[in-house]
């Protein structure tokens, strides 16, 4: 699909610089461009690559005020900018057809509404719901009594256990477990554990996304709930009963141990371990590689193991490096002092 730099500026609501007949046949970064692609600048950093890409057009903030022969479109924010792009390019893209393939299996009582596409091998159990246009790609398992709201999607080698309830325009993303039970045991006298069953569930609200190889557990009894507008990077854990309120970021390696919830608009660092049965604010950030071992009460970045306020945080961490040198220093000091203190004998 090709537009002329004019048009794009009309979809994306920005100013020209340049020629606005040129004509545009791809996206691509800055610094990996050829003749015909446009690009974008969001931070000062990349500026330096504007006299050198090959790119036909480049997406620049408002204030950009440097000389250069590229064309140029101006907005506020470029990075929206070329989203807004994209999205629109990937509208005008032809939907495949609506197929089931021969070698999906579809159990008793379940219901597909119109426009459901469903890959080769797919499973689907016995009394569920499948609504509008969700797409379910190959090797999924959808297991007995579950539901998919509508315009979800469900990609390839995705398992869902039975009771899960995944909502409207949400997407789980390759090799995601949902429902699986969660790691509960009793310690017997022995030493050896007996299992505890999970009869519980996973509800996943609207507008959600899930990473590739991200798990989440059913609730040992009732749900483990993933509220709307809740983001999950990849090989992430979600342990049962864990509440996720809505708009939460959780990136990549974090673990949320048990019974424990995460308020509305927090945002949760790479590798960040939080322990269970704790609550944790609205609008609270906490920074990669983070121990969470208390309740956090109000809103605020977080960084340590165990979690402190980011600032009494670096200013512990500035005490520690000062430490060496001033150990170095109290010995100086102790054998002035001792040697005169043996003078003075």
């Amino acid at each position: 699909m090709t537009h002329t730099i004019a048009e794009i500026a009309t979809i994306v609501g920005g100013k020209i610089t340049g020629n606005p007949s040129t004509i545009i046949t791809g996206v691509s970064s800055i610094s990996d461009s050829k003749e015909g692609d446009i690009t974008f600048v969001a931070n000062q950093r990349y500026e330096k690559f504007i006299t050198t890409t090959k790119a036909s057009c480049v997406i620049v903030p408002s204030n950009f005020d440097k000389e250069t022969i590229q064309n140029l479109i101006l907005v506020d924010n470029p990075y929206n900018a070329i989203v807004l792009y994209i999205e629109y390019l990937l509208s005008l893209q032809s939907k495949k057809p609506a197929t089931i393939h021969p070698s999906a299996v579809i159990g008793n009582n379940t219901s597909l509404a119109e426009n459901v596409s469903i890959g080769p091998n797919v499973v689907i159990g016995d009394n569920c719901r499948i609504d509008e246009n969700v797409s379910i790609f190959a090797n999924c398992v959808i297991e007995s009594n579950c539901s998919i709201g509508k315009n979800s999607i469900i990609r390839a080698n995705v398992t869902c256990y039975e009771r899960t309830s995944i909502g409207e325009h949400t997407i789980i993303n390759s090799g995601a477990v949902i429902g699986s039970d969660g790691f509960g045991f009793i310690e017997n006298t022995d030493g050896s554990f007996r299992r505890i069953p999970h009869i519980g569930n996973v509800v996943i609200g609207n507008y959600c996304d899930i990473g590739s190889n991200t798990t989440i557990d059913r609730g040992t009894i009732g749900s483990t709930v993933i509220e709307d507008g809740v983001k999950i990077d990849n090989l992430v854990q979600i342990a049962h009963n864990v509440r996720i309120c809505e708009n939460t970021a959780i990136a990549s390696q974090a673990g949320i141990a048990g019974s424990t919830t995460i308020g509305k608009g927090n945002r949760i660092g790479g590798q960040v371990g939080v322990i269970g049965h704790l609550t944790l604010a609205e609008n609270v950030i906490i920074h990669p590689q983070t121990g969470v071992s208390k309740n956090i009460t109000k809103p605020g970045h977080y960084f340590g193991s165990p979690a402190k306020e980011h600032l009494t945080t670096l200013k512990q961490e500035a005490a520690l490096n000062q430490l060496p040198q001033l150990l170095k220093e109290f010995r100086e000091l102790k054998n002035k002092f001792d040697k005169v203190q043996q003078i003075d004998e």
